[in-house]
């Protein structure tokens, strides 16, 4: 086994895992992970959610007990993943104190369906938040246009936050903003800025997997060069931005108060083109002060075989810059390709949440 996963947490990267199951935590198979693996923080979903749901017996007992209370299926399913989630944060809480409260964190999302809702978000943030009830907790919410503001006044409620489905750099910067927004209002609340920690979770193959698909229907002999160039580029980029925000007066002030910088965490690493390399979003998107969230194969790939050279983002700030420009000039539109994958991720987490809510109906109405 490679050293790839301990070089990473030397080059200044945390390794999450993305992916959560009661039978990996009864089994103790994430507390295993915790030593043999680096990780250091778990992310979910509501696909997760739904696969360990589907895969043997872990929560036939939980499912039945909440049957015989003919609880609704929408209260059942929060039962269920905040015991999970609940479960995680314990088993995570050492790493946590051992980090001064920066890694050590769980994240739990609000319901997909409120993703253009902002008062409803920041209602489910908070009940969440309430019903976990560990410091180690991270409340997921989505990056859209409405969730945003929801983010800004859950921070402010002294709320860690994971902001998810990040694609364009555009939007990346008006999540930055409501992070400062949101702890510039936590401040005047009278919270401990030192106890808010929050990530932006920038989602990286999604944009090949759609950016590849148009470069080959433009079929080109320039396009085919650009295939597979487009989502380490933006990425680069993204972590280009955050270095310009996080070095300005105005963090600065939050940070001389306790603050610590929302770090960029790089979702959706597991490589769907098997003609690319099972490692590239891990060892080509290494840089300090970030997370990169792993599926299980993508984490046992960087284990077997991966090779981390050190940062490997800010020497490529130019040629990243060079990709994207190409890729507008060979007729792509990367404004319309983010545009394209927030509404599509949207609409597959609430897809996933749906499944989720008729397989723990068909559970309750079998166990009950």
């Amino acid at each position: 086994m490679s050293t790839a996963l301990k070089d990473l947490a030397e080059a200044g990267q945390s390794v999450w895992l993305d992916d959560i199951s009661r039978d990996r935590l009864r089994t103790g198979n994430l507390a295993e992970l915790l030593s043999t693996h680096h990780v250091t923080g778990v992310t979910s979903n509501p696909s997760i959610f739904d696969k360990a749901l589907a895969e043997g017996d872990a929560y036939d007992l939980q499912v039945h007990e909440l049957g015989v209370r003919g609880v609704s299926v929408g209260e059942a399913v929060r039962l269920l993943t905040a015991y999970d989630i609940r479960w995680a944060a314990d088993t995570l809480r050492p790493v946590y104190e051992s980090s001064d409260r920066v890694d050590g964190r769980v994240s739990l999302e609000v319901d997909p369906r409120l993703a253009r809702e902002t008062e409803r978000t920041v209602a489910e943030a908070k009940s969440l938040w309430w019903m976990v009830d560990r410091p180690n907790l991270m409340i997921k919410i989505p990056a859209t246009v409405e969730g945003l503001p929801a983010i800004t006044q859950v921070l402010g409620l002294g709320i860690s936050v994971n902001v998810t489905l990040i694609f364009s750099l555009e939007r990346y910067r008006a999540v930055m903003e409501a992070f400062l927004e949101g702890l510039e209002l936590a401040r005047e609340n009278g919270h401990d800025l030192s106890r808010i920690q929050s990530v932006a979770s920038f989602f990286v193959s999604r944009v090949d997997s759609e950016v590849d698909k148009r470069l080959k229907e433009i079929g080109t002999p320039r396009a085919e060069e650009l295939l597979g160039r487009a989502a380490i580029a933006n990425a680069r980029l993204a972590y280009r931005d955050y270095e310009e925000v996080f070095s300005s007066e105005r963090w600065k002030t939050l940070a001389a108060e306790g603050a610590t910088p929302q770090r960029p965490l790089w979702a959706s690493t597991g490589v769907k083109d098997p003609a690319y390399p099972d490692t590239r979003y891990v060892t080509e998107l290494v840089a300090p002060g970030t997370v990169n969230t792993m599926p299980q194969a993508t984490l046992d790939a960087t284990a077997d075989h991966g090779e981390v050279t050190g940062d490997t983002v800010r020497a490529g700030y130019d040629s990243a810059q060079a990709d994207l420009d190409a890729l507008a000039e060979a007729g792509v539109d990367l404004a319309d390709v983010t545009r394209h994958l927030e509404e599509d991720g949207v609409v597959k987490f609430v897809d996933s949440w749906e499944s989720l809510l008729g397989r723990l109906t068909m559970k309750l109405d079998e166990l009950s």
